[in-house]
């Protein structure tokens, strides 16, 4: 189940009055509890701050306005965005070709894997440049990145020297998401803002 951080303390609320009794604590990042009914819920908290004690700690915590970079992707294309809250105060979507697979054999496939290759290369180079324009003047400012689309793909974006900064603040991993396109990453701010409750029932 996924929750917005916004709606986490209506969440927290409605569960107790269906399981009274319901114990919560907080250990290693993860925000846990135990019903006497037998009902188990483990909810990882993103950002996790160490002095993280009670429910109602997370919940002040989730609460806070929080401003997430958050950047996507993929072979070819790419999104990034400014987060205040659950504004998106800036944004940039882009693409480039990168060739799909081919079949062929031999030397031409070992031409086409290489045109491939650079073609991926530019586009990464291209995804690094609009991180930096767009979040880098605003690093001061930034709590955490929040990044998703293919792993290796982000990977190489923020091994760029000039994005190094980013990789010092707190960071997330949403996992793969389709071509970043605008409403894919309208979605994916809305998941960087909301926490995956895991609930195991007796």
């Amino acid at each position: 189940m996924v929750v917005p951080f916004d709606r986490f303390s209506g969440w927290l609320e409605r569960f107790d009055s269906r399981h009274p009794g319901t114990r919560w604590s907080v250990a290693a990042g993860v925000l846990q509890a135990t019903s006497p009914d037998g009902t188990h819920v483990s909810v990882e908290i993103p950002f996790a701050a160490e002095d993280l004690q009670t429910a109602a700690d997370v919940v002040t915590h989730l609460g806070r306005g929080w401003r997430i970079g958050v950047v996507l992707v993929r072979r070819g294309g790419f999104a990034a965005a400014y987060v205040v809250g659950a504004e998106i105060v800036a944004a940039k979507t882009g693409r480039r070709h990168v060739q799909g697979k081919t079949k062929a054999g031999g030397w031409s496939q070992h031409r086409f894997a290489n045109r491939r290759d650079n073609q991926a290369r530019v586009a990464f180079e291209a995804a690094a440049g609009y991180v930096e324009r767009l979040l880098l003047p605003r690093i001061a400012t930034l709590d955490a990145v929040v990044s998703g689309g293919d792993r290796r793909a982000v990977e190489t974006v923020f091994a760029d020297a000039a994005l190094q900064p980013l990789t010092s603040l707190p960071q997330r991993w949403l996992g793969g998401v389709p071509d970043p396109k605008r409403a894919v990453l309208e979605q994916a701010v809305a998941r960087a803002r909301s926490v995956t409750v895991l609930i195991a029932d007796p």
